[in-house]
C-alpha cells in the first residue's frame, strides 16, 4: 500500500496486526467463502435479501419518483445525462440513481439488514459485534439505452472516491432488485485485481458526455479477464473497493434497479490527506459538489468544505451510537 499523509483529526490509528482472520471461518461464512473473497475481490451471496424487503425498497423509490414521498434534502435524486437537460417530469422512467439516502428510513433500512452487515462483518471485521459504518448509498435503476450507450459505466474502482484507509476494511454489498445478467447490464469484474493498487481515473470519452465525478480507469486493458455477475432478485455481491468493475449497456426494454452500501470498519478505519495521490483530482471535484449544494449536505456558514468532510456529512452508523463518525 501507498504512503499517505495523515490528518490528525482522527484519533484511531491503523489497526496493528490483521482484524479479520482470514484461516477460520465467520459468523455466517464458510472459510472457503471467506478465503474466495480474499484471493478474487468478490463474494456472490444467493437469496441473501428477501423479495419483501425488495418490494418495500422499491415502491419507496417509486413513491419519490413520483413525489408521492418527500425525499429527505440530503439525498441526491439523479437523472441520466442523455435525458438531464430536458424539460421532464419527474417518474420512475427518468429517475436513474437516488444516492445518499442515509436520512431515508426504509431506503436506510437495506443498509441494517442482518443478512447483509453478517456478512459485511465477517469480511471486514473480527466478530459479529464488529461497528460498521455506511459510508456511500445508492439504488440504480439503469435505463434501457437510447442508443447513445450512457447506461454502461466503465471499468472503474471506487477507492477513486474514498479518502480512508486501509482499503481492506471497506466493502460494497450490491443486491440486485430484479433478475440482472448480460442483456440489461449486468456488473462485471476483474478477479483478482483488487491486489492491483489504486490506479488513475479520468473521464471517459464518449458521445453525449457523462455525469460529474463518473470516473473510469485511464489506459486500461481490454484484454484483461473479466466474469459476468448474474444474479437473481436478492442475491448479493460483496466487493472490495479496488476491484476492477464496470457494467454493460442495458440492451433490455426494461429498467434494472440494485440497492447498495459501502461499509468501512469503525474502528480500524482512518482519513488521509490525498492531496499529491491519484486521488486529488476526485477530491477536487467532489469538493466543488459540496461547495455548490452547502445545504442539501449541511455545510455550516463559514465550514471550510474538505474531501473528508464531504464523507463526514453524509456517512451514518450501523447498528452503533458512535460519537466520532467516519
Amino acid at each position: 500500500m501507498k504512503s499517505f499523509r495523515f490528518l490528525a483529526i482522527s484519533t484511531r490509528g491503523f489497526a496493528s496486526k490483521p482484524v479479520v482472520d482470514w484461516t477460520r471461518p465467520g459468523n455466517v461464512l464458510s472459510l472457503e467463502q471467506k478465503q474466495f473473497y480474499k484471493k478474487n475481490g468478490f463474494l456472490l451471496v444467493r437469496n441473501c435479501v428477501a423479495k419483501e424487503d425488495l418490494k418495500k425498497y422499491e415502491d419507496r423509490f417509486n413513491a419519490i419518483c413520483e413525489r408521492k414521498v418527500k425525499p429527505p434534502a440530503s439525498m441526491l435524486v439523479m437523472k441520466d445525462v442523455s435525458i438531464a437537460k430536458k424539460v421532464t417530469p419527474d417518474s420512475i422512467d427518468t429517475i436513474t440513481k437516488v444516492q445518499d439516502f442515509a436520512e431515508e428510513p426504509v431506503l436506510f433500512s437495506y443498509c441494517e439488514h442482518p443478512h447483509v452487515t453478517n456478512v459485511v462483518r465477517d469480511l471486514i471485521g473480527s466478530s459479529p459485534a464488529t461497528r460498521i459504518q455506511a459510508m456511500h448509498t445508492m439504488l440504480i435503476n439503469k435505463p434501457p439505452d437510447t442508443g447513445k450507450q450512457t447506461s454502461r459505466h466503465p471499468m472503474h474502482q471506487d477507492l477513486i472516491y474514498f479518502p480512508w484507509r486501509p482499503e481492506d476494511l471497506t466493502i460494497c454489498a450490491w443486491t440486485a432488485m430484479e433478475k440482472i445478467n448480460k442483456k440489461n447490464g449486468c456488473l462485471q469484474v476483474v478477479p483478482g485485481s483488487q491486489t492491483q493498487g489504486l490506479k488513475a481515473h479520468g473521464y471517459p470519452d464518449w458521445e453525449g458526455g457523462v455525469n460529474k465525478a463518473y470516473y473510469a480507469i485511464k489506459d486500461y486493458d481490454m484484454s484483461l479477464p473479466r466474469e459476468y455477475v448474474e444474479m437473481e432478485a436478492g442475491d448479493t455481491v460483496f466487493f472490495h473497493p479496488n476491484l476492477f468493475h464496470g457494467s454493460g449497456t442495458n440492451r433490455s426494454e426494461g429498467f434494472r434497479k440494485a440497492i447498495s452500501c459501502h461499509y468501512a470498519n469503525y474502528d480500524h478505519t482512518k482519513y488521509i490527506d490525498v492531496k499529491g495521490t491519484v486521488q486529488e483530482e476526485t477530491a477536487n471535484q467532489i469538493v466543488d459538489i459540496i461547495r455548490k449544494h452547502p445545504q442539501r449536505y449541511s455545510v455550516k456558514p463559514g465550514q471550510e468544505v474538505t474531501f473528508e468532510l464531504s464523507w463526514r456529512l453524509r456517512s451514518r452508523p450501523v447498528h452503533h451510537d458512535g460519537k466520532e463518525n467516519l
